[in-house]
């Protein structure tokens, strides 16, 4: 077959394991058709008949191509500021204060639930713009602050026209298990009970969520809780993910891997036996280092043992109002390399590879290899060390999401 379109003129970072650090060809090619990548390799071996009247050329000038960059783990879709609970931490109050005065999540909530759909869409377009200015080409978006059926459900259908509005790949998970609304105050089990019996079972009915998420810590929902939302998930057929680990070692890791869970997220305190379990089970660690820099934490996610027992570490923003107001995953990259002391290789796996398997997209999008979507990122560096390097101020060249070129936005 002849391709679409031909990348050459610089080098590849396949972020394919087998080839070495960051999976580079110095200087390769990459040709795609149908929004899939049909060939990789280097230039010289570059198949003559791939090459067709039709064929267009793009020229990486001497920089190098990347997969898509993918943000798996962020809550862009709300309404309503919470930079006065900000400058309230600085002063000395904590998060789980913050949370418990209802100043937190349930201060979100009422702002999204006094907003509709038309108006969410709007408050996050501009957020979402500001990440493909990144790169990004595929962002992961949580519901969590509607906590009640039809505001859930706004929230994800919000999310899912955010996608096809601007272009890019949204995979919707479904959080309704956040925090416990007012109407159930004092009576979690029973909005747990709304959301196995009611919530969960409505999205899934829409297909509008790809996974279920929970919040795991003493001020949200305990382990059995948990446990009934992903046994209720998993009877109709969607993969879970869970916020653990992050104020205190309540077994989240554990926790998520006896679920199979895709993900695990934020770990700072999770356990040398909650590290083994989530290599047993294949599940992947999402490390949100703007929220521990927000929030002031000092205590950092066990990344030695995470290397040691071969679990996959993604990078995401955790882009939110309440911990995480961060909008460049590029920064986040910079972030989990100074906080965490991953490596800059790391610091990509963790937004390509790693934080496709994360979403349970490993098949399909995270590496330049034969059969992936057509999601590349031409960057004008030397070398692929520096999209961690520069803190968040690198702009693409050009940016292809399954075939189809966009200009990438400027900041």
């Amino acid at each position: 077959m002849q391709a679409d379109a031909i990348w050459q003129g610089g080098g590849i970072a396949t972020m394919v394991p087998e080839l070495g650090r960051y999976g580079a060809i110095e200087d390769g090619a990459v040709a795609t058709g149908n929004g899939r990548i049909v060939w990789v390799g280097r230039r010289t071996d570059l198949p003559a008949a791939l090459i067709g009247p039709a064929t267009i050329h793009h020229d990486i000038d001497r920089g190098w191509l990347t997969p898509g960059l993918i943000d798996c783990h962020t809550h862009l879709v709300f309404a309503g500021d919470r930079s006065a609970e900000f400058e309230a931490r600085l002063g000395g109050i904590s998060y789980q204060d913050a949370a418990k005065s209802g100043r937190g999540i349930l201060s979100t909530m009422a702002a999204t639930r006094a907003a509709t759909e038309a108006e969410l869409i709007a408050i996050a377009g501009p957020r979402l713009q500001r990440l493909l200015a990144d790169g990004v080409t595929t962002v992961e978006i949580k519901s969590g602050y509607g906590l009640s059926l039809s505001d859930e459900l706004k929230m994800l259908r919000a999310a899912r026209a955010l996608g096809a509005a601007h272009g890019v790949r949204v995979r919707t998970t479904l959080l309704a298990a956040h925090a416990v609304p007012p109407e159930f105050a004092g009576r979690p089990d029973a909005y747990i009970d709304h959301i196995v019996n009611e919530i969960l079972p409505a999205a899934a009915s829409a297909g509008l969520a790809d996974a279920v998420d929970a919040f795991a810590e003493t001020i949200a929902f305990s382990p059995a809780q948990v446990s009934r939302v992903f046994n209720a998930a998993r009877a109709l057929g969607l993969p879970v993910k869970l916020h653990a680990d992050q104020l205190a070692d309540g077994n989240g890791a554990a926790l998520a891997a006896s679920h199979h869970a895709l993900s695990a997220d934020h770990l700072e305190y999770t356990s040398p036996a909650g590290v083994r379990a989530m290599a047993a089970a294949a599940t992947v660690a999402v490390l949100l280092p703007g929220a521990y820099a927000t929030v002031g934490a000092t205590q950092p996610p066990p990344v030695a043992s995470f290397r040691a027992h071969n679990v996959p570490m993604a990078v995401a923003t955790d882009a939110n109002p309440g911990s995480s107001p961060l909008l460049s995953l590029l920064t986040a990259m910079n972030l989990a390399c100074c906080l965490f002391r991953l490596t800059p290789e790391e610091a990509l796996a963790g937004v390509t590879r790693h934080a496709a398997a994360a979403l349970g997209l490993a098949d399909e999008i995270g590496t330049i290899a034969v059969g992936r979507a057509a999601d590349l990122v031409v960057w004008p560096v030397n070398h692929p060390r520096e999209l961690a390097y520069w803190m968040g101020a690198l702009v693409p060249t050009s940016i292809n999401i399954s075939n189809q070129n966009y200009t990438a936005p400027h900041r």
